[in-house]
Formats: C-alpha cells, structure tokens, sequence
C-alpha cells in the first residue's frame, strides 16, 4: 500500500468455497507480529474505508490484521446488496448455520497465515462492530485463550422492527458473549436506532470477560467519532503490546 504497509490478498479455501480476505503487516516486522482480526460492519467489506485505515494504524503500531468478506458482502457477491437483501439470505440459510461457518472461516484464515510464520496466531485481537459484532461473538468465543481483547459494540440482545425478524437471536448471541473472557471494550452509541441500548447494555452485562470497559457516545448508529476509532485502536494495541 505505501512504504510501511505490505498488503496481500489472501485466498482460503474451505468446503463451502473460497473465503477472500486480505492481510495488513507492518513492512519492517523482524518477527511474526500479533495479529489484528478486522471484522467490517453491514453492507461493508475487507476493503471499506474504516477497514483500511484501521489497517494502516494497527501497521504502524507494529501488528498486523487481516479482514475477511463476511457472507454475502464483497467478493462473496456478485454485486452489493442492500441490508434488506443480505439479511433475507442469512435468515433464509440459517442463522445458526452462518454464523458457525464464519467461525470457520476465521479459524481457517488464521491457521493458514500461523502456519506460514507471517503471524503469531496465538495473540489475536478482534475489533469489529454492529454486523462485526455479530460475527464477531461467536469467533471469540472459540479462540479462546488466544484472543487477548475485543473491541465489539452498536449490538446488542435487541434489534429495531426494521429488521428481518429471523436475525432476533438473544439466546445465541447471549450464549456466545458469555464464553468470551477476553479484555473487552464495547462502544454503544446513545441514540442507536438500530439496536436499541437497553439491549446493548444488557449484552455488555452478559459478556463473560471479567475486565470489560463500556464507552458511550452521543449519536445514531452511523455515527463514529474520530475519537472513538483512536480508543478503539489503542485498547487493542495496548492489550497486544502486552501480551508480548
């Protein structure tokens, strides 16, 4: 990307099909570096904006990430779709079943790039919010002891009526947040009309991490301060930095 981003496209191969992502790492690492997992928000993809500046931050910071296209979003489509329409096609495929197969494709990504000794795959970060979020849960849940933090937010155990009512989900999504035990840092924003805060709220106090910090903001879902982004990528850098 520049001269102190080296980006690789990275192509993984499960039984379901190719799961395409893309890999950030600091050019001058000297050894494997911790390794951020990016997850993109709704109707978004590996490349979005906030991806790739996320990307360059964490690079600069001396760790690397690697972002994948969630199901039906970016290369995993053959044009974009719109909430409506992705939403209809998780719920028509089985939440359940989506939500274990990006579970899947995580792991298979992160094995993948171990394995080839680019990353250290056992200090693991996640920050991924709203659709992130949601795929971001079960993912945590499973890493287990090599996840060392999370950055989750704007979801939660409640969705606006707008939404396909085959997403409503609270006993997974509460079942999933009480295996993670990771640091955590879960950012709600106050007037989300999403998912209602209550339900946020009420997911922050199911997640079973002992050490959770909760930042709010002023705002609609859409919204992100500047500042919340800096936070949110200090936490994780912070939290890998030591683990070392």
């Amino acid at each position: 990307m520049d001269g102190d981003v080296v980006e690789r496209p990275v192509r993984v191969h499960r039984p379901g099909g190719v799961v395409p992502g893309v890999l950030w790492l600091p050019a001058a690492a000297s050894a494997p570096p911790p390794l951020v997992l990016l997850g993109h928000g709704g109707s978004g993809h590996k490349r979005s904006a906030r991806v790739l500046d996320h990307a360059r931050w964490f690079a600069s910071a001396g760790l690397a990430s690697y972002a994948i296209d969630g199901p039906y979003h970016g290369e995993r489509v053959t044009r974009p779709l719109a909430a409506a329409e992705y939403q209809k096609l998780m719920v028509g495929a089985g939440l359940g079943r989506v939500l274990d197969g990006m579970v899947g494709d995580w792991a298979a990504g992160v094995a993948a790039l171990a394995a080839e000794g680019v990353v250290d795959g056992d200090r693991l970060g996640y920050l991924g919010l709203s659709l992130g979020t949601r795929f971001g849960l079960p993912v945590a849940a499973e890493l287990g002891d090599r996840l060392r933090c999370a950055v989750f937010g704007k979801f939660g155990l409640r969705q606006c009526a707008a939404m396909d009512p085959g997403l409503d989900a609270p006993e997974r999504v509460a079942a999933d947040a009480r295996r993670v035990t990771a640091p955590l840092l879960f950012h709600v924003q106050w007037q989300d009309e999403i998912f209602p805060r209550d339900g946020q709220l009420d997911l922050f106090d199911t997640l079973g991490s002992a050490d959770r910090t909760l930042l709010a903001h002023t705002g609609t879902h859409a919204q992100t301060r500047p500042a919340a982004s800096t936070a949110w990528r200090r936490f994780v850098a912070d939290h890998l930095a030591a683990g070392a």
